[in-house]
């Protein structure tokens, strides 16, 4: 009986030959094309934007109409964004899944061998939302970014009144509030009797003057009130 044979591999077919590939890093981006359309397939690139542009033109010139790159951090971006703009579908792939492709030669250079894989469309791109996605979300993690930053900085505010024994928040609902700001930045310009301070009470405010007045009897420091 003939033995069968085990660990070959049927033979790759082509899917993409107008494919690219980027390695994509923070001060130069190697760029590799098929080594049919150029005598030199693989080119060191800049960051600028002058840079992106002649890469996007490389690209045009060699046939190229699909381009994977790979990068860590955010590095990736602005490549994305002009490849995109210049009409080429663009895919960001993880490292870890090109690693684990068996089968690269050593003297294959990164994008050399991310183009190849991205030829024989073995690399998965990562999730990249629409461009309207893209910029609602990032405004909305800014104002989550920024709504992190203004709740660590009333607590700071919070920390150095209680330090100078200013009692606002027991007399405040809210010491962002209209009465907590008029008073705090009262404090900060350099007023400091409770009286003149307490009469910033705003008429919706359930804390009487002179409830507030008496909170607002303590012991400031200049470094204290320069944390408020």
């Amino acid at each position: 009986m003939t033995k069968r044979k085990s660990g070959g591999h049927p033979d790759l077919k082509m899917v993409n030959p107008n494919a690219a590939a980027i390695d994509i890093g923070s001060t130069m981006h190697m760029a590799a094309v098929n080594p049919d359309t150029d005598i030199m397939p693989v080119r060191a690139f800049g960051t600028f934007t002058q840079d992106l542009h002649d890469l996007a033109d490389w690209f045009r010139s060699c046939g190229v109409t699909s381009v994977a790159m790979e990068s860590t951090g955010v590095y990736w971006i602005p490549a994305f964004e002009i490849l995109e703009a210049n009409g080429f579908e663009v895919i960001l792939v993880n490292a870890r899944y090109a690693k684990n492709v068996p089968g690269r030669k050593t003297d294959v250079s990164d994008a050399g061998w991310l183009r190849q894989l991205h030829s024989y469309a073995l690399l998965r791109g990562s999730f990249h939302p629409e461009a309207e996605i893209a910029t609602l979300r990032a405004y909305m993690r800014q104002r989550e970014r920024l709504t992190e930053y203004a709740a660590a900085h009333i607590q700071h505010m919070q920390k150095a009144l209680m330090e100078m024994n200013l009692q606002l928040h027991h007399v405040v609902s809210d010491i962002t509030g209209a009465t907590g700001m008029l008073i705090i930045r009262a404090i900060v310009g350099g007023e400091r009797d409770p009286e003149v301070l307490a009469a910033f009470r705003d008429v919706r405010c359930k804390s009487s003057m002179g409830t507030i007045k008496a909170a607002l009897v303590g012991n400031d420091r200049p470094e204290h009130v320069f944390a408020c």
